[in-house]
C-alpha cells in the first residue's frame, strides 16, 4: 500500500516537471509533434473499428476545444458516453452498434487526457470539469439525456449527476473508478502505474492481463492506441481529485442508476455494489461473471444487452 502511494506521488511529481499554466494540454501531453501525430494516427485507426456511421465534431468552450463523436438516429433520445482513463472515445468500439441503435450517441473525449479534445490550461478542478461538460450539453441542447460512464468516466458521470438540474435522466456506471470506494486491489492494479512510469510492451501486457479477464479479446489496433496513450501522456494531478463520493452526494442522485462491475475487477469489490444499493435510492447493481475492469470488452455482448435494456 505504501509502495502504491509513493508511486502515485512520483507520477504527479514527474508530470508537473517542465509545465506551466500557459501550456496547452496537447503540448503538455505530447512533448513532440511526432508523438502527437503517431497517437492521432492510432486514434483514427481505432475509430475504424466502429461498425456504424458516425461524424466527428469540435466545439469551442471556455476551457478549450471539445471533440465529440456522434452516431445514431438524429431524432433518437440522446445518450452521452464518457470513456475511461487514457482510453478515449474509441474504447466504445465493442458497444457502439448496440448503444446507437435507438439513441443519438455523443461520445466525448476528456480534454485532460490523450484524445482529440484540447484544453487551454493544464489544470482543471472538479467545478471546471463539470462546467466543461455542461457547455457541451448546452451546445447540443441536451436538456434530458442518459449517460454511460466507464472507469474514470463513471466518476465524472457521478459528479455530473450530483449537480443540481443536471439534466441526466438515467445513469449507467461501468466499473466506476474511485466512485464508491478507493482502488480495491492496489497490488494487482500496480502494473498500470508501472506502465505509465516506464512504458514498454512487456508492461502493457501485464496491465492488460490485470485489467481484462480476456485480454486476447482486445483488438490489436485499439491496443496500440491504448499503449501510445500511456507512453506519451503525462499523468496530472486531476487523478488525485477523484475521491470516493460522500454519503450525502450519492443520496442526491434520485434517477435510475445501473452499476456493473466485473467479478475480477481490480478497482471495485462487492463493497462498491453494496454502497450503491444502500445510498442511491433508484439503483440496480450486478456483478458480471468472467469480467475484469475492462468489462465492456470482456463481456461486450452481455454488457450491451444489460445497458440497452436498462436505458430503454
Amino acid at each position: 500500500m505504501y509502495k502504491f502511494a509513493i508511486l502515485l506521488l512520483l507520477v504527479v511529481i514527474l508530470s508537473s516537471c517542465g509545465t506551466t499554466k500557459a501550456n496547452r494540454i496537447d503540448d503538455y501531453v505530447f512533448k513532440k509533434k511526432t508523438e502527437k501525430a503517431e497517437y492521432i494516427k492510432s486514434y483514427n485507426n481505432a475509430l475504424k473499428l466502429w461498425k456504424v456511421p458516425f461524424k466527428e465534431e469540435d466545439i469551442q468552450t471556455t476551457s478549450g476545444t471539445a471533440h465529440i463523436i456522434i452516431a445514431g438516429p438524429k431524432d433518437a433520445e440522446p445518450l452521452v458516453l464518457l470513456h475511461g482513463m487514457d482510453a478515449s472515445s474509441t474504447m466504445w468500439y465493442p458497444n457502439i452498434e448496440a448503444f446507437s441503435k435507438n439513441h443519438r450517441v455523443y461520445a466525448i473525449d476528456f480534454l485532460m487526457e490523450p484524445g482529440k479534445s484540447v484544453a487551454s490550461n493544464d489544470r482543471l478542478n472538479t467545478e471546471e470539469v463539470a462546467s466543461w461538460y455542461n457547455q457541451i450539453f448546452q451546445y447540443y441542447k441536451l436538456k434530458k439525456f442518459k449517460v454511460v460512464g466507464a472507469s474514470r468516466g463513471g466518476w465524472i458521470a457521478t459528479l455530473l449527476a450530483t449537480q443540481e438540474n443536471s439534466g441526466i435522466s438515467k445513469l449507467v456506471l461501468l466499473s466506476p473508478a474511485q466512485t464508491f470506494e478507493s482502488i480495491d486491489k492496489k497490488g494487482e492494479a500496480m502494473p498500470a502505474l508501472m506502465l505509465k512510469l516506464f512504458p514498454n510492451e512487456k508492461k502493457l501486457k501485464r496491465t492488460l492481463d490485470a485489467f481484462a479477464f480476456y485480454p486476447q479479446k482486445i483488438d490489436t489496433i485499439y491496443k496500440k492506441q491504448f499503449y501510445l496513450a500511456n507512453k506519451y501522456a503525462k499523468s496530472n494531478t486531476s487523478m488525485l481529485q477523484m475521491q470516493p463520493f460522500s454519503k450525502e452526494d450519492l443520496q442526491k442522485i434520485n434517477i435510475p442508476v445501473l452499476v456493473l462491475i466485473g467479478d475480477h475487477d481490480v478497482i471495485n469489490s462487492e463493497d462498491s455494489l453494496e454502497k450503491a444499493t444502500e445510498l442511491i435510492p433508484k439503483s440496480k447493481t450486478e456483478k458480471i461473471k468472467d469480467a475484469g475492469h475492462f468489462l465492456t470488452i470482456d463481456q461486450a455482448k452481455l454488457v450491451n444487452k444489460m445497458v440497452v435494456d436498462f436505458l430503454d
